[in-house]
Protein backbone atom coordinates (compact mmCIF):
# COMPACT_ATOMS: atom_id res chain seq x y z
CA UNK A 1 0.00 0.00 0.00
CA UNK A 2 1.12 3.55 -0.63
CA UNK A 3 2.38 5.42 2.18
CA UNK A 4 -0.34 8.48 1.22
CA UNK A 5 -2.99 5.63 0.67
CA UNK A 6 -6.09 6.69 2.92
CA UNK A 7 -7.05 4.00 5.42
CA UNK A 8 -3.18 2.99 6.44
CA UNK A 9 -2.46 2.56 10.05
CA UNK A 10 1.23 3.86 9.41
CA UNK A 11 3.56 4.27 6.23
CA UNK A 12 7.31 3.93 7.11
CA UNK A 13 8.05 5.04 4.08
CA UNK A 14 6.47 8.26 4.42
CA UNK A 15 9.41 10.41 2.60
CA UNK A 16 8.38 13.73 5.38
CA UNK A 17 8.76 11.39 8.10
CA UNK A 18 4.95 11.81 9.10
CA UNK A 19 1.96 8.57 9.24
CA UNK A 20 -1.57 8.56 8.75
CA UNK A 21 -1.76 12.34 8.04
CA UNK A 22 -0.08 12.89 11.14
CA UNK A 23 3.72 15.02 11.65
CA UNK A 24 6.00 12.52 13.10
CA UNK A 25 9.44 12.80 14.94
CA UNK A 26 11.45 13.77 11.60
CA UNK A 27 11.75 16.80 10.69
CA UNK A 28 9.16 17.94 7.74
CA UNK A 29 10.37 20.05 4.78
CA UNK A 30 11.94 24.06 5.77
CA UNK A 31 8.71 26.36 5.47
CA UNK A 32 9.99 28.66 2.39
CA UNK A 33 9.60 31.78 5.01
CA UNK A 34 11.61 30.51 7.45
CA UNK A 35 14.06 29.82 4.51
CA UNK A 36 13.97 33.40 3.22
CA UNK A 37 14.26 34.55 6.85
CA UNK A 38 17.71 32.40 7.55
CA UNK A 39 19.07 33.90 4.33
CA UNK A 40 18.34 37.25 4.88
CA UNK A 41 20.04 36.86 8.51
CA UNK A 42 23.12 35.07 7.01
CA UNK A 43 23.49 37.77 4.54
CA UNK A 44 23.15 40.30 6.98
CA UNK A 45 26.01 38.94 9.58
CA UNK A 46 28.01 38.73 6.03
CA UNK A 47 27.56 42.66 5.39
CA UNK A 48 28.28 43.15 9.23
CA UNK A 49 24.96 42.96 10.57
CA UNK A 50 23.63 41.07 13.83
CA UNK A 51 21.60 38.12 12.78
CA UNK A 52 17.23 38.05 14.93
CA UNK A 53 17.10 35.40 17.93
CA UNK A 54 13.86 35.18 19.47
CA UNK A 55 15.43 34.70 23.01
CA UNK A 56 16.83 38.18 22.89
CA UNK A 57 15.68 41.14 24.46
CA UNK A 58 13.69 44.20 22.42
CA UNK A 59 16.81 45.90 21.86
CA UNK A 60 17.97 42.87 19.78
CA UNK A 61 14.67 42.88 18.02
CA UNK A 62 15.42 46.49 16.93
CA UNK A 63 18.59 45.04 15.80
CA UNK A 64 17.07 42.42 13.69
CA UNK A 65 14.16 44.67 11.46
CA UNK A 66 17.72 47.07 10.64
CA UNK A 67 19.48 44.00 9.65
CA UNK A 68 16.37 42.98 7.38
CA UNK A 69 16.40 46.43 5.79
CA UNK A 70 20.14 46.20 4.95
CA UNK A 71 20.06 42.89 3.60
CA UNK A 72 17.02 44.11 1.28
CA UNK A 73 19.28 46.53 0.11
CA UNK A 74 21.67 44.30 -0.27
CA UNK A 75 19.70 42.04 -2.39
CA UNK A 76 18.52 44.83 -4.53
CA UNK A 77 22.08 45.96 -5.17
CA UNK A 78 23.32 42.22 -6.30
CA UNK A 79 20.20 42.29 -8.75
CA UNK A 80 21.08 45.56 -9.94
CA UNK A 81 24.54 44.31 -10.21
CA UNK A 82 23.34 41.14 -12.25
CA UNK A 83 21.41 43.54 -14.33
CA UNK A 84 24.17 45.74 -15.57
CA UNK A 85 26.21 42.31 -16.24
CA UNK A 86 23.21 41.47 -18.50
CA UNK A 87 23.42 44.60 -19.71
CA UNK A 88 26.83 44.90 -20.67
CA UNK A 89 27.07 42.21 -23.28
CA UNK A 90 25.20 42.05 -26.64
CA UNK A 91 25.70 39.78 -29.65
CA UNK A 92 26.00 40.99 -33.32
CA UNK A 93 24.72 38.64 -36.14
CA UNK A 94 26.39 37.84 -39.21
CA UNK A 95 23.66 39.38 -41.04
CA UNK A 96 24.47 42.68 -38.64
CA UNK A 97 26.72 45.67 -37.96
CA UNK A 98 26.66 47.16 -34.67
CA UNK A 99 26.99 50.98 -34.30
CA UNK A 100 28.25 51.69 -31.41
CA UNK A 101 27.72 55.61 -30.09
CA UNK A 102 29.49 56.27 -26.80
CA UNK A 103 27.99 59.51 -25.02
CA UNK A 104 26.50 60.46 -28.22
CA UNK A 105 29.31 60.19 -30.27
CA UNK A 106 30.24 57.76 -32.77
CA UNK A 107 32.78 55.34 -31.03
CA UNK A 108 32.80 52.20 -33.14
CA UNK A 109 31.26 49.67 -35.98
CA UNK A 110 31.41 46.35 -34.84
CA UNK A 111 31.64 43.34 -36.69
CA UNK A 112 29.49 39.66 -36.11
CA UNK A 113 29.93 37.88 -32.50
CA UNK A 114 29.59 38.70 -28.79
CA UNK A 115 31.12 42.30 -27.25
CA UNK A 116 31.17 44.56 -24.94
CA UNK A 117 29.53 47.91 -23.79
CA UNK A 118 29.19 50.21 -21.17
CA UNK A 119 26.13 50.52 -19.75
CA UNK A 120 23.89 53.35 -19.41
CA UNK A 121 26.96 55.12 -21.57
CA UNK A 122 27.38 52.74 -24.91
CA UNK A 123 24.13 52.80 -27.34
CA UNK A 124 24.53 50.15 -29.88
CA UNK A 125 22.01 50.81 -33.16
CA UNK A 126 21.97 46.93 -35.27
CA UNK A 127 22.03 47.52 -38.90
CA UNK A 128 21.26 44.64 -41.58
CA UNK A 129 24.30 44.65 -44.51
CA UNK A 130 23.40 41.97 -46.47
CA UNK A 131 19.91 41.49 -47.09
CA UNK A 132 18.65 43.61 -50.17
CA UNK A 133 15.50 45.59 -49.26
CA UNK A 134 13.05 46.78 -51.60
CA UNK A 135 11.05 50.32 -52.34
CA UNK A 136 8.16 51.31 -55.01
CA UNK A 137 7.24 54.51 -56.46
CA UNK A 138 4.53 55.53 -58.67
CA UNK A 139 3.33 58.57 -59.83
CA UNK A 140 2.37 60.48 -62.83
CA UNK A 141 4.61 63.19 -64.00
CA UNK A 142 5.72 65.29 -67.52
CA UNK A 143 7.69 64.88 -70.17
CA UNK A 144 9.92 66.52 -72.20
CA UNK A 145 7.11 66.84 -74.65
CA UNK A 146 5.02 68.17 -72.38
CA UNK A 147 3.19 65.03 -72.50
CA UNK A 148 1.77 63.11 -68.99
CA UNK A 149 2.77 59.58 -68.24
CA UNK A 150 2.34 56.82 -65.58
CA UNK A 151 5.18 55.17 -64.22
CA UNK A 152 5.67 52.60 -62.01
CA UNK A 153 9.20 52.00 -60.54
CA UNK A 154 10.93 49.23 -58.27
CA UNK A 155 14.16 49.77 -56.29
CA UNK A 156 16.39 47.52 -54.96
CA UNK A 157 19.10 48.29 -52.45
CA UNK A 158 21.06 47.62 -49.52
CA UNK A 159 23.09 49.29 -46.66
CA UNK A 160 26.71 49.13 -47.46
CA UNK A 161 27.68 51.71 -44.82
CA UNK A 162 25.96 51.29 -41.28
CA UNK A 163 28.02 54.38 -39.33
CA UNK A 164 26.43 56.73 -42.15
CA UNK A 165 22.93 54.81 -42.08
CA UNK A 166 22.62 55.44 -38.61
CA UNK A 167 24.36 59.16 -38.10
CA UNK A 168 23.99 60.77 -41.77
CA UNK A 169 20.69 60.79 -42.36
CA UNK A 170 17.48 61.01 -40.13
CA UNK A 171 15.99 58.42 -41.82
CA UNK A 172 17.65 56.75 -44.61
CA UNK A 173 14.70 55.47 -46.20
CA UNK A 174 12.27 57.94 -46.16
CA UNK A 175 15.50 59.99 -48.47
CA UNK A 176 15.89 56.91 -50.43
CA UNK A 177 12.11 57.48 -51.65
CA UNK A 178 12.65 61.00 -51.91
CA UNK A 179 15.69 60.85 -54.18
CA UNK A 180 14.19 57.75 -55.98
CA UNK A 181 11.28 60.44 -57.09
CA UNK A 182 13.22 63.04 -57.56
CA UNK A 183 15.81 61.43 -59.71
CA UNK A 184 12.89 59.38 -62.05
CA UNK A 185 10.46 63.01 -62.36
CA UNK A 186 14.30 64.22 -63.85
CA UNK A 187 14.69 61.39 -66.23
CA UNK A 188 11.24 61.37 -67.45
CA UNK A 189 11.23 65.47 -68.11
CA UNK A 190 14.27 64.83 -70.42
CA UNK A 191 12.61 61.98 -72.44
CA UNK A 192 9.88 61.84 -74.96
CA UNK A 193 7.00 60.30 -74.68
CA UNK A 194 7.74 57.51 -77.33
CA UNK A 195 11.30 57.06 -75.62
CA UNK A 196 9.33 56.31 -72.13
CA UNK A 197 6.46 54.01 -73.22
CA UNK A 198 8.42 51.70 -75.84
CA UNK A 199 12.14 51.14 -76.69
CA UNK A 200 13.56 53.54 -73.92
CA UNK A 201 12.43 51.57 -70.80
CA UNK A 202 15.26 49.99 -70.36
CA UNK A 203 17.35 52.77 -71.01
CA UNK A 204 15.10 54.61 -68.97
CA UNK A 205 15.91 52.56 -65.75
CA UNK A 206 19.75 52.64 -66.43
CA UNK A 207 19.90 56.43 -66.06
CA UNK A 208 17.69 56.49 -62.97
CA UNK A 209 20.39 53.89 -61.35
CA UNK A 210 22.86 56.28 -62.28
CA UNK A 211 21.20 59.17 -60.73
CA UNK A 212 19.65 57.90 -57.63
CA UNK A 213 22.80 56.30 -56.62
CA UNK A 214 24.63 59.67 -57.07
CA UNK A 215 22.10 61.30 -55.23
CA UNK A 216 22.47 58.69 -52.23
CA UNK A 217 26.19 58.62 -52.23
CA UNK A 218 26.27 63.00 -52.05
CA UNK A 219 23.03 62.50 -48.89
CA UNK A 220 25.41 60.02 -47.39
CA UNK A 221 23.02 58.09 -46.66
CA UNK A 222 24.88 54.77 -46.55
CA UNK A 223 22.66 52.96 -49.41
CA UNK A 224 23.56 50.71 -52.31
CA UNK A 225 21.24 50.65 -55.36
CA UNK A 226 21.40 47.48 -56.52
CA UNK A 227 18.72 47.44 -58.93
CA UNK A 228 16.01 49.69 -60.58
CA UNK A 229 13.69 47.88 -62.62
CA UNK A 230 10.64 50.19 -64.54
CA UNK A 231 7.57 47.99 -64.10
CA UNK A 232 5.30 49.85 -66.07
CA UNK A 233 4.86 53.08 -68.65
CA UNK A 234 1.79 54.15 -69.34
CA UNK A 235 -0.46 57.12 -70.44
CA UNK A 236 -3.37 58.06 -68.08
CA UNK A 237 -6.78 56.38 -68.21
CA UNK A 238 -8.53 58.93 -69.90
CA UNK A 239 -6.38 58.79 -73.06
CA UNK A 240 -5.40 54.90 -72.94
CA UNK A 241 -7.93 53.97 -75.95
CA UNK A 242 -6.03 56.84 -78.40
CA UNK A 243 -2.32 55.92 -77.07
CA UNK A 244 -3.19 52.03 -78.00
CA UNK A 245 -4.19 52.66 -81.81
CA UNK A 246 -0.63 55.13 -82.01
CA UNK A 247 0.83 52.07 -80.55
CA UNK A 248 -0.76 49.78 -83.33
CA UNK A 249 -0.36 52.62 -85.80
CA UNK A 250 3.47 51.98 -85.03
CA UNK A 251 3.47 48.35 -85.22
CA UNK A 252 1.89 48.74 -88.80
CA UNK A 253 4.89 51.30 -90.03
CA UNK A 254 7.69 48.63 -88.31
CA UNK A 255 5.81 45.68 -90.30
CA UNK A 256 5.75 47.99 -93.44
CA UNK A 257 9.74 48.89 -93.03
CA UNK A 258 10.73 45.47 -92.64
CA UNK A 259 8.46 43.74 -95.68
CA UNK A 260 9.99 47.11 -97.38
CA UNK A 261 13.67 46.22 -96.13
CA UNK A 262 13.11 42.25 -97.19
CA UNK A 263 11.99 43.48 -100.94
CA UNK A 264 14.57 45.80 -100.80
CA UNK A 265 17.48 43.24 -100.12
CA UNK A 266 15.56 41.12 -103.06
CA UNK A 267 15.57 43.29 -105.27
CA UNK A 268 19.16 45.39 -104.97
CA UNK A 269 21.18 42.17 -105.67
CA UNK A 270 19.23 41.28 -108.81
CA UNK A 271 19.67 44.91 -110.43
CA UNK A 272 23.04 44.68 -108.95
CA UNK A 273 23.70 41.68 -111.55
CA UNK A 274 21.72 43.20 -114.26
CA UNK A 275 24.21 46.45 -114.31
CA UNK A 276 26.93 44.04 -113.89
CA UNK A 277 25.69 41.94 -116.66
CA UNK A 278 25.07 45.82 -118.86
CA UNK A 279 28.47 46.80 -118.11
CA UNK A 280 29.92 43.37 -118.84
CA UNK A 281 28.04 43.33 -122.42
CA UNK A 282 28.64 47.17 -122.72
CA UNK A 283 32.93 46.26 -122.45
CA UNK A 284 32.23 43.34 -125.02
CA UNK A 285 30.83 45.54 -127.46
CA UNK A 286 33.41 48.47 -127.04
CA UNK A 287 35.77 45.49 -127.44
CA UNK A 288 34.12 44.48 -130.58
CA UNK A 289 34.10 47.20 -131.86
CA UNK A 290 37.52 48.81 -131.79
CA UNK A 291 38.36 45.25 -132.77
CA UNK A 292 35.89 45.73 -136.23
CA UNK A 293 37.76 48.99 -136.77
CA UNK A 294 40.95 48.08 -136.10
CA UNK A 295 39.74 45.24 -138.46
CA UNK A 296 38.32 47.61 -141.43
CA UNK A 297 41.33 49.75 -141.05
CA UNK A 298 44.00 46.83 -141.72
CA UNK A 299 41.58 45.81 -144.56
CA UNK A 300 41.03 49.21 -146.21
CA UNK A 301 45.00 49.66 -146.05
CA UNK A 302 45.30 45.95 -148.09
CA UNK A 303 42.51 47.07 -150.04
CA UNK A 304 43.98 50.10 -150.98
CA UNK A 305 47.64 48.31 -151.55
CA UNK A 306 46.00 46.12 -153.99
CA UNK A 307 44.19 49.05 -155.72
CA UNK A 308 47.01 50.50 -156.61
CA UNK A 309 48.69 47.52 -157.98
CA UNK A 310 44.91 46.40 -160.11
CA UNK A 311 42.44 49.54 -160.14
CA UNK A 312 39.64 48.01 -162.46
CA UNK A 313 39.46 44.59 -161.32
CA UNK A 314 39.56 46.14 -157.53
CA UNK A 315 36.71 48.51 -158.25
CA UNK A 316 34.90 46.11 -159.68
CA UNK A 317 35.07 43.69 -156.89
CA UNK A 318 34.18 46.28 -154.74
CA UNK A 319 31.00 47.13 -156.17
CA UNK A 320 29.78 43.96 -156.13
CA UNK A 321 30.49 43.87 -152.65
CA UNK A 322 28.31 46.38 -152.23
CA UNK A 323 25.68 45.31 -154.19
CA UNK A 324 25.71 42.08 -152.17
CA UNK A 325 25.64 43.72 -149.00
CA UNK A 326 22.41 46.05 -150.09
CA UNK A 327 20.65 43.06 -151.92
CA UNK A 328 20.99 40.85 -149.01
CA UNK A 329 18.30 42.84 -147.29
CA UNK A 330 16.07 43.38 -150.17
CA UNK A 331 13.76 41.29 -151.68
CA UNK A 332 12.62 43.35 -154.49
CA UNK A 333 15.12 45.36 -157.15
CA UNK A 334 14.59 47.78 -159.21
CA UNK A 335 17.07 48.29 -161.84
CA UNK A 336 16.87 51.62 -164.56
CA UNK A 337 18.78 51.00 -167.58
CA UNK A 338 20.72 53.90 -169.51
CA UNK A 339 20.13 53.11 -172.86
CA UNK A 340 15.98 52.78 -172.59
CA UNK A 341 13.47 54.01 -170.22
CA UNK A 342 11.86 50.54 -168.95
CA UNK A 343 12.33 49.35 -165.42
CA UNK A 344 13.73 45.90 -164.90
CA UNK A 345 11.78 44.26 -161.66
CA UNK A 346 13.52 41.17 -160.57
CA UNK A 347 11.18 39.73 -157.77
CA UNK A 348 13.69 37.98 -155.37
CA UNK A 349 11.71 36.33 -153.12
CA UNK A 350 10.31 34.22 -155.83
CA UNK A 351 13.68 33.55 -157.70
CA UNK A 352 14.54 32.53 -154.12
CA UNK A 353 11.59 30.05 -153.28
CA UNK A 354 12.23 28.36 -157.21
CA UNK A 355 16.12 27.98 -156.02
CA UNK A 356 15.31 26.75 -152.90
CA UNK A 357 12.28 24.40 -153.90
CA UNK A 358 15.51 22.29 -155.87
CA UNK A 359 18.03 22.28 -152.88
CA UNK A 360 15.48 22.52 -150.06
CA UNK A 361 16.95 18.87 -149.37
CA UNK A 362 20.26 20.00 -148.79
CA UNK A 363 20.20 23.66 -148.07
CA UNK A 364 17.94 22.67 -144.79
CA UNK A 365 20.24 20.53 -143.07
CA UNK A 366 22.98 23.06 -143.29
CA UNK A 367 22.95 26.10 -145.54
CA UNK A 368 22.92 29.61 -145.28
CA UNK A 369 21.26 32.27 -146.79
CA UNK A 370 24.65 34.40 -147.64
CA UNK A 371 25.48 31.19 -150.03
CA UNK A 372 21.58 31.74 -151.70
CA UNK A 373 22.19 35.56 -151.52
CA UNK A 374 25.77 35.06 -153.44
CA UNK A 375 24.13 32.46 -156.09
CA UNK A 376 21.27 35.31 -157.16
CA UNK A 377 24.26 37.93 -157.26
CA UNK A 378 25.65 36.05 -159.93
CA UNK A 379 22.43 35.64 -161.71
CA UNK A 380 21.31 38.95 -161.72
CA UNK A 381 24.77 40.18 -162.76
CA UNK A 382 24.41 38.07 -165.42
CA UNK A 383 21.32 39.32 -166.58
CA UNK A 384 22.35 42.71 -166.21
CA UNK A 385 25.78 42.20 -168.33
CA UNK A 386 23.43 40.24 -171.41
CA UNK A 387 20.87 42.95 -171.13
CA UNK A 388 23.49 45.71 -171.71
CA UNK A 389 24.88 43.77 -175.00
CA UNK A 390 21.75 43.63 -176.36
CA UNK A 391 21.14 47.42 -175.72
CA UNK A 392 24.60 48.38 -177.30
CA UNK A 393 23.62 46.31 -180.03
CA UNK A 394 20.36 48.28 -180.47
CA UNK A 395 22.24 51.24 -180.58
CA UNK A 396 24.88 50.81 -183.04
Amino acid sequence: MAWNEPGGNRNDNDPWGTGGGRRGNDQGPPDLDEALKKGLEKLNRMLGGKGGNSGNSGGSSSGGSAGGFGAVIALAAILALGYVIFQSFYTVDEQERAVVLRFGEYSTTENPGLRFKVPLIDRVYKVGVTNVRTAQSSGQMLTMDENLVTVDLQVQYRVNNARDYVLNVRDSNEALSFATDSALRHEVGSSTLDEVLTEGRAELAIRVEQRLQSFLREYGAGLEVVRVNVESTQPPSAVQDAFREVQRAREDEQRLKEEAETYRNRIVPEARGQAQRLIEEANAYLEEVVERARGESSRFTQLLEVYEIAPAVTRERMYIQAVEQVLANSSKIFIDTESSGNMMYLPLDRLMQGTGGSSSGSRSSGGSNQADIGMLTDQVLQELRSRQDTNIRRSR
